[in-house]
């Protein structure tokens, strides 16, 4: 009998024209991440728990729960994204750019059997990085 270990990841990079500080604050700030995310208690603060908190769906209770497991300010942010029983992790990654910052987001541990959530995370992640650069937009 084998295991399957091998997982997925959902990767998105785009780059943004706003300096990694700026970018930083919307990804850090519990007032912002809930303009472009969800409703929330985050502290960037390495081990602390927190939870997000989106509207109810008929699949989905709408929590994520988290912990935040790494801290660079301006550079790097990693936190634990646990919701029904698929336990991943959220990467962010700011390089700055000549014309701003490259962002990367890239959430991993997706099992093979947990397809459906990684198609959704995928879809997801597409609607969150467009809403973030929207609320960069607007600061």
């Amino acid at each position: 009998m084998s295991l399957d270990t091998e997982t997925r990841s959902v990767v998105m990079e785009r780059e943004m024209k706003h300096p990694p500080e700026k970018v930083w604050r919307a990804l850090t700030q519990g007032p912002l991440i809930e303009a472009w995310l969800m409703a929330n208690d985050f502290a960037p603060v390495v081990g602390h728990k927190f939870t997000f908190r989106a509207k109810p769906m008929p699949q989905w209770n709408g929590i994520i729960d988290g912990e935040v497991l790494e801290v660079e300010p301006n550079q790097h942010l990693a936190y634990r994204w646990d919701s029904l029983g698929v336990e991943t992790v959220v990467t962010w990654t700011l390089t700055r750019t000549a014309n701003g910052t490259l962002v990367r987001m890239e959430q991993s541990g997706f099992r093979a059997d947990q397809d459906n959530n990684f198609r959704g995370a995928q879809y997801g992640w597409q609607q969150f990085v467009a809403k973030l650069e929207a609320v960069l937009d607007q600061q």
